[in-house]
């Protein structure tokens, strides 16, 4: 295995579990209304599979597209559901600091979920990038605020995980360039995928570990 095939294996594990919380959440959330013990059993019975075999819940998402034979862009689908909140990533303290960077957080992923209907038109798509930047920089400024302000354990933690959205910031950012020389819509869905997913591992590790 060479080591870009390294690299796109992981990137691949970055977001196999994406299929879970953006495609099935809602779904369970949809079920509790019909039947709330048989929602929460299953949604449950998800979460472990997902734990001890990440990507089985996109397995089971695709194979049903296939199975009906339906033909969509599930990286552009997956995107286009990403934007929405996930109680998992909310992050429940009070301070408003925190609520600063659920709100961040929220407005950088309902960006990235309008990129399949703005990359056509091209001075939208424009305006839309520069509004990601901005969003980048806004999550980032408040997730130093929180490193100054507050005392927390593991702070390796923390900021590794601050590293790792960087990098795919950065990644998202090469991306583009290569987009407007290539014009493969595809690559920028994925790379945003990714970022959103990195999105939610930052409220994740401030979650669960401040």
């Amino acid at each position: 295995m060479t080591m870009e095939d390294t690299r796109n294996e992981a990137d691949t594990a970055s977001t196999v579990s994406m299929a879970l919380y953006s495609v099935m959440y809602p779904v369970f959330d949809q079920l509790e209304s019909i039947n709330l013990s048989a929602a929460q059993t299953l949604r449950a019975a998800f979460i472990k599979a997902e734990q001890e075999n990440p990507g089985l819940t996109q397995d089971i998402v695709m194979k049903i597209l296939e199975k009906k034979k339906l033909r969509v862009n599930y990286s552009e689908c997956l995107l286009r559901m990403a934007g929405d909140d996930v109680e998992d990533f909310v992050i429940d303290r009070q301070e408003p600091e925190f609520q600063e960077l659920n709100e961040r957080a929220r407005a950088l992923k309902h960006i990235l979920s309008t990129i399949p209907d703005e990359i056509n038109d091209r001075v939208g798509f424009l305006q839309t990038i520069k509004d990601i930047a901005s969003a980048i920089k806004e999550l980032l400024d408040t997730v130093n605020t929180v490193f100054r302000k507050y005392q927390y354990r593991n702070r390796r933690v923390l900021e590794r995980q601050k590293k790792e959205f960087v990098k795919y910031s950065k990644s998202f950012s090469d991306t583009l360039k290569t987009y407007f020389k290539d014009g493969k819509a595809i690559n920028v869905f994925v790379s945003a995928n990714r970022l959103t997913h990195q999105t939610n591992m930052i409220l994740q590790a401030f979650k669960t570990v401040v």
